[in-house]
């Protein structure tokens, strides 16, 4: 019963909104996918309860009880269905999606809630009473007939039907043999979130984002407050920017910047590379793994001493993409409130007429990828099913050969249709089990499958990428980052290991000026970067440096986000922020790679303070967006005396 509630109100929804369905070539997929997805919802709501009457089932006391126990749970279950799917449309209408954390946030202002649906939504409120005492009515006389005539199992049959359910809930809930059980991201397969929504039903939807929700730490709570535009004060100052530049209240840290190339606007190509940390880069002075990045170096723009701003993929992936500063909370790539709306270089580009992709060697639903950047401007994304034939296939995707080889063939058809074009391609070889084929390098080491031969390996596939860019029509046309996420396994006794968040950056392509630069610099001042050297002069939210307008004598600034712990380091002059304690000063010796404490620096504490509690802010009252994008409601804007309207 519940599979065809779920069904029908999903194709009721879908006829609602055909036109969108259709553009988005999505009625066949959304209706299996929906199914997979129902079937998983069934198996976490019913599970337990199918577990417990093989159980506990029987003419006995304990049986009668269980029964009693079932009837509630059923009529329960079939209420949260019925009610969360009656109540979509007008979710839908409001903001754009299924039921998400938005449903369980306004139930903290319920005085508030029932004004505004009183005063605009009499209808769908009485329709709301009438749904729950008819469910509960006819739940409770339905599992009532239903549980009359239970024929119970033998007591050693007990056991094998136990393991029988336990198996079907585990895997049906799950509902996938990879690295990831069923999310969002895995369905996703549109630019349109309200599609990709769609595929869910109401009660995943919600689950899943309040799950996600003990995800959303406010940076307050960690270390210490600050009024709201004293935050916006210090981040606006230390942006680099002078202060007229920043024009808007809705989005505080929007400004207008001027690109520092004045041509016709090039194509961008983002290599993020997986784990590559400097101590694995010769020209960083690391081991000597990475000969053909070494030998671009003397090619392009390096930076001598770039940081990730953290220790996850999805880190590096937030500070590249987005420019945004780094949290205690998770990267906004995994948060509810980020995954339609949020400032990207995409978005930024593909307003400039840009083609936007994402090209990934493995499921580019983990870590919540697809979603994210499907409902954040990427038009386009070519993963691990859209490789015809690779060469080699590990447990994380396929090679970086095949990677990087199908990223050519995608920049040369993109190139002759004559659009300019912005790709991010992810690696993924440089990842344990660090699977790689054989007879491509001279392993550093025995055996072949270890961290440093894979470093060396997807540095072959760098320079093998590179040998055919450089001889494609698109070369004279783009620019090119190599930027790694992150380090590898980033550890150390010190607050903030900052060696271990020193990283390889180099921009190449034709016209780019050979420079070896020593400044400390952050993974937010690329994209604020490579906007300016493609040509595009326009107004976003970014606080990362355009690098290309930064003397030489600036020392530099670069923050990093190590577990709960926050760094901002200025030159060589660094302070910590800990959890309910107070900030720490030291000064960083580049050589040595040590901490020392010195005085307290005020004035960076504050700046430091400033910089780790704005993303939170940004985030939890959503500031950060283009220009063109509309803001949606908020809690707080919910608890204003506008709702009685």
């Amino acid at each position: 019963m519940s599979l065809i509630i779920l069904s029908l109100s999903r194709l009721g929804l879908s006829l609602w909104q055909a036109d969108r369905v259709s553009d988005a070539q999505g009625w066949g997929y959304i209706f299996i996918q929906g199914l997979r997805v129902d079937f998983a919802s069934m198996c976490w709501l019913w599970g337990i309860a199918a577990l417990g009457t093989v159980v506990f089932s029987g003419e006995h006391l304990v049986g009668r009880v269980w029964v009693t126990i079932l009837r509630v749970w059923l009529t329960l279950g079939l209420w949260v269905i019925i009610f969360l799917e009656a109540s979509s449309p007008s979710f839908i209408a409001e903001y754009g999606f299924r039921p998400n954390r938005l449903y369980v946030e306004y139930l903290v202002y319920p005085k508030e809630v029932l004004s505004m649906l009183w005063a605009g939504r009499k209808a769908e409120l009485i329709l709301s009473a009438v749904i729950t005492i008819a469910t509960l009515w006819g739940g409770w006389w339905f599992t009532g007939k239903l549980t009359q005539n239970i024929r119970y199992p033998k007591w050693y049959w007990r056991p094998v039907l136990a393991v029988i359910v336990i198996a079907v809930t585990i895997l049906g809930a799950r509902s996938s043999l990879g690295h990831r059980p069923l999310n969002p991201s895995l369905v996703a397969f549109s630019d349109d979130p309200l599609v990709n929504s769609l595929v869910l039903n109401s009660s995943f939807s919600l689950v899943f984002a309040i799950k996600q929700m003990g995800n959303e730490e406010d940076a307050s709570k960690v270390y210490g407050k600050l009024a709201d535009q004293k935050v916006i004060d210090i981040v606006r100052r230390e942006s680099g920017r002078p202060l007229s530049a920043f024009t808007s209240s809705a989005i505080p840290t929007l400004s207008f910047n001027q690109a520092s190339y004045t041509g016709k606007p090039k194509n961008l190509v983002i290599i993020l590379q997986e784990s590559l940390g400097a101590r694995f880069v010769g020209s960083l002075g690391g081991l000597p793994l990475t000969p053909n990045i070494d030998e671009l170096s003397q090619q392009g723009w390096f930076f001598e001493n770039l940081y990730a701003t953290g220790t996850r993929s999805v880190r590096g992936i937030e500070a590249v993409t987005t420019g945004f500063t780094p949290t205690p909370a998770r990267a906004v790539v995994k948060l509810g409130k980020s995954q339609t709306g949020f400032f990207t270089i995409a978005d930024l580009l593909k307003q400039h007429g840009y083609t936007t992709q994402f090209i990934y060697g493995g499921e580019s639903h983990f870590d919540n990828m697809r979603s994210f950047f499907l409902g954040n401007g990427f038009t386009d994304i070519v993963d691990q099913g859209d490789y015809k034939d690779p060469a080699f296939v590990a447990s994380w995707g396929v090679s970086d050969e095949d990677l990087l080889f199908r990223a050519d063939e995608e920049f040369s058809r993109m190139h002759k249709e004559g659009k300019p074009f912005f790709s991010l391609v992810f690696s993924s070889s440089n990842h344990d089990p660090y699977e790689f084929p054989d007879d491509r390098i001279e392993l550093y080491e025995q055996p072949q499958y270890t961290m440093h031969n894979a470093v060396k390996y997807a540095d072959y596939a760098v320079g093998e990428f590179f040998k055919k860019a450089k001889k494609s029509e698109y070369w004279k046309d783009t620019v090119f980052l190599i930027v790694a996420d992150h380090d590898s396994r980033v550890g150390g006794a010190a607050l903030i290991p900052v060696s271990r968040f020193r990283i390889p950056g180099l921009i190449l392509g034709d016209g780019i000026a050979v420079k070896h630069d020593p400044r400390v610099v952050s993974q937010i001042d690329m994209s604020p970067t490579l906007v300016s050297l493609l040509g595009i002069s326009d107004s976003y939210p970014m606080l990362g440096r355009d690098l290309t307008k930064e003397p030489d004598s600036w020392p530099g600034r670069a923050m990093m986000q190590y577990d709960k712990n926050f760094g901002l380091l200025e030159g060589n002059k660094m302070t910590i922020l800990q959890p309910e304690l107070p900030p720490e000063s030291v000064t960083y010796d580049f050589a040595t790679e040590k901490l020392t404490p010195t005085k307290l620096d005020d004035a960076q504490a504050e700046a430091a303070l400033g910089w780790a509690l704005w993303g939170s802010l940004a985030y939890n009252k959503m500031l950060y967006r283009s220009e063109n994008t509309q803001a949606k409601p908020t809690i707080t804007d919910l608890a204003t005396p506008a709702v009685s309207r």
